[in-house]
């Protein structure tokens, strides 16, 4: 059974049950049927869809946002602010995957296309921190591609899931082009083994990433994955140390921290480093921790007992080894999973806070000696997702940008996602890419179509 459990509460407020191994072939066999003739659909087609999907979305903002909310505790600003997020994702591949899918030729080869195909069934493995974002960021490409989804969710969202297959239905899509499904996490494997599913995404831990990729590489299937992070937030000794750390407050804290591109280890240059502590610290104070449907809300709770535990052990492991708590840290009493924004100073490799991917509101602060310095410890991580870069130089930034191992680096900018381009990371961060064209074609077949005209045919 899946339960949908307020975290600033602790209270059970709906449950689900899992879906039969009944349901769950009846779903792949309607899922296989649907996207074999959604795939010979018209680009007007796939168009009118999307952009109905984001009509749906928009009109129910407010519900949608309470939604999240009650589910996984982010606070109302930003859930509202998530949902037209997933709207605008809608409207841009409406708007743009027919000419990114086009025909293309191929440089110095006549006669040659590249055509861009679907694969046919993917199977979405999906997180609960953005319950909308992270599924429509990827089944709104999918779809424009021609290809159906199969969603497994997050078991702690289960009304989310189930929104999103109501808004998709709404929106005028085949019938069972896309499915929700509730199973246990170890009936997965035989999902992705099965004939009916193509590919698989799934954005996730780094070790569930792992098991997922040995069972579709076993399958000899396609795979995405967007895995943990350690994102660097690099501030050199020429930056704007108050802009920094104000933007600093927003990158870690953002949805209490549960991202995997929310800022996590701060590299600071000695030079600087006291007054973008003090800086840091004010704006972390500043915030409001409480109910997190309270627009005066700026920080929620964590999703569930177990991740605010796993955080409250970091913090305990990175002080006893050395790191000096500048603010927070600590259970609070009280019912719900609530945990303080908590900065800790003078964090150094070998500490949980610098080693471990921390998915919660604690900030390891590291002080640099210089700008070599500060990218080797950015470097020194088994992650590879994000990073930003402050400096008061932006051809300096540029350049160090390059010397960050990410799969983005930000200059004077925090990460973010956006629809436009392409978004993944490397090492232990995963593989592929998804957003942008890039995101767009990772789940078609690139088919080269040459062709040689019959002598007849030339001499006509």
């Amino acid at each position: 059974m899946n339960l949908s459990t307020n975290p600033a509460t602790g209270e059970t407020f709906a449950r689900f049950e899992l879906h039969t191994p009944a349901q769950v072939d009846t779903a792949l066999d309607h899922a296989a049927r649907a996207q074999r003739d959604w795939r010979w659909s018209t680009p007007g087609a796939r168009t009118a869809l999307l952009h109905r999907l984001a009509a749906g979305l928009r009109c129910e903002r407010d519900t949608l946002g309470a939604l999240i909310t009650a589910e996984m505790g982010k606070p109302i600003g930003e859930a509202r602010a998530e949902v037209e997020k997933c709207a605008l994702n809608c409207d841009f591949y409406a708007d743009n995957a027919a000419a990114m899918l086009a025909d293309a030729p191929v440089v110095g080869v006549p006669d040659v296309i590249i055509a861009h195909e679907p694969l046919g069934v993917v199977l979405a493995i999906m997180p609960w921190n953005y319950p909308l974002w992270q599924v429509v960021r990827f089944l709104a490409p999918a779809l424009a591609a021609g290809n159906g989804v199969i969603l497994k969710h997050a078991a702690n969202v289960p009304g989310c899931a189930l929104a999103i297959e109501r808004l998709v239905v709404e929106a005028g899509a085949p019938a069972g082009l896309f499915a929700s499904l509730r199973v246990e996490p170890d009936t997965v494997a035989a999902l992705i083994a099965d004939t009916r599913i193509a590919a698989v995404t799934l954005t996730g831990s780094t070790e569930v990433g792992a098991i997922v990729a040995g069972q579709a590489g076993a399958a000899l299937k396609k795979q995405v994955l967007e895995l943990g992070g350690s994102d660097p937030f690099v501030v050199l000794a020429d930056a704007d140390v108050d802009h920094a750390a104000r933007m600093a407050v927003t990158a870690r804290f953002t949805n209490a921290g549960q991202s995997c591109v929310n800022a996590k280890r701060f590299i600071v240059a000695e030079a600087v480093a006291d007054r973008f502590v003090a800086a840091f610290a004010e704006g972390a104070r500043a915030l409001v921790m409480g109910d997190p449907t309270d627009p005066a809300t700026t920080l929620g709770p964590l999703a569930r007992a177990n991740l605010r535990a796993a955080i409250d052990d970091q913090v305990r492991r990175s002080v006893a080894a050395g790191a000096r708590v500048v603010t927070g840290s600590g259970l609070p009493n009280g019912p719900g999973f609530f945990y303080p924004a908590t900065l800790l100073d003078h964090v150094v490799p070998g500490m949980a806070a610098f080693d471990e991917e921390t998915f919660g509101p604690a900030a390891a602060i590291i002080r640099a000696r210089d700008e070599d310095e500060a990218i080797a410890l950015a470097n020194l991580t088994a992650f590879g997702l994000g990073a930003s870069i402050w400096t008061a130089d932006t051809d300096r930034g540029l350049a160090v940008a390059r010397r960050i191992d990410a799969g983005a680096v930000f200059v004077n900018a925090m990460v973010a996602s956006d629809p436009r381009v392409p978004f993944g990371g490397i090492k232990r961060s995963g593989y592929g890419r998804e957003l942008g064209d890039l995101g767009l074609k990772e789940f078609t077949n690139a088919k080269t179509i040459r062709w040689t005209r019959p002598a007849l045919e030339q001499a006509a």
